[in-house]
């Protein structure tokens, strides 16, 4: 089974919260897949990663080669550059959480809706037998929930 995180963001945007795990898990040694729900918010991220002052290697589809980029945007919930870690972002699922070793679940917190949605996932990895933990952000980073 996955050990699944659940990160409610609370204090900043989607953009500025992912590069700082995504740096962590380069740091790691681990490859990440970063699974959207659409090509175009992908597309969007794609380019706040390329701004960031930490190198973020990474691509999509569009750029090709899988097997090189450390980091895959994807629709797709396929590791085709090797990533054990999963990045689920824009409310993107999958069935497919127990082929990876960890799963990071990013979703905002001042949207009703994904956090409905987000509390649905967590009850079904529940029932899957995943392990899981609650990270709300706080001024001073990430702090761990219960």
């Amino acid at each position: 089974m996955s050990e699944i995180g659940f990160y409610h963001l609370t204090r900043s945007p989607l953009s500025r919260a992912l590069p700082q795990l995504l740096v962590r898990t380069l740091a790691a040694g681990q490859r990440a897949l970063v699974l959207g729900s659409a090509p175009a918010g992908l597309d969007a991220l794609s380019t706040e990663l390329w701004a960031q002052q930490a190198w973020l290697p990474h691509g999509t589809a569009a750029d090709g080669d899988p097997d090189l980029q450390p980091i895959w945007l994807s629709t797709e919930p396929e590791p085709l550059n090797g990533a054990r870690y999963l990045f689920m972002v824009e409310g993107a699922e999958t069935d497919r959480l127990a082929a990876f070793d960890r799963v990071f679940d990013l979703f905002d917190g001042n949207d009703p809706s994904a956090v409905a949605a987000a509390r649905s996932r967590w009850k079904s990895a529940k029932a899957g037998g995943h392990t899981l933990t609650y990270w709300q952000q706080s001024e001073t980073g990430w702090r761990k929930q219960g």
